[in-house]
């Protein structure tokens, strides 16, 4: 069993993404064994940091590779980076084992496309099966245990822009 102390925090950007009305795009994770429970499931889109990457372009690539589009512009940064470690049972499976967890920089973003525009196909494989606009203040209850606590630092830091 690998040491969750012995690895690194995989670099990473999250998009908390806003529509018009003030509602925050989430995803459901098309590999989630729980993904028509009540939580779990959905999450925000978010994605490693590729080397020699700035988080601000990181994000908007992430966006496209997710959810098939970047149409947004970034309206707001979280100040610090965020943690998380994942579980005992998932070290050395998830994340591709390399990884104890993730350092993050998250993004509130304004959707600037269509609905039409998400495109959770665009990708040969993609990471979520289904998508639907939600109120910020619900993102605590939908995310699985171990990224509740960022979600709730989320909804505070990103509640100006809410609906």
């Amino acid at each position: 069993m690998t040491e969750a102390a012995s690895l690194p925090y995989r670099p990473n950007v999250g998009a908390v993404l806003f529509n018009p009305s003030g509602l925050v795009l989430v995803a459901r994770r098309a590999n989630f064994p729980n993904a028509e429970g009540p939580a779990g499931g959905w999450q925000l889109p978010q994605g490693g940091i590729d080397a020699d990457e700035n988080p601000r372009s990181a994000v908007l690539r992430e966006l496209a590779e997710e959810i098939g589009t970047d149409r947004a512009e970034i309206i707001g940064e979280h100040p610090d980076w965020l943690f998380y470690d994942l579980p005992a049972h998932l070290i050395g499976i998830a994340l591709h084992g390399r990884w104890r967890g993730q350092r993050q920089r998250w993004f509130a973003l304004r959707f600037t496309g269509a609905d039409s525009d998400i495109r959770l196909d665009a990708d040969p494989h993609p990471e979520f099966d289904a998508w639907r606009w939600t109120q910020l203040a619900e993102l605590p209850e939908l995310a699985v245990d171990f990224k509740r606590p960022i979600y709730e630092i989320l909804a505070r830091s990103f509640a100006q822009f809410a609906a």
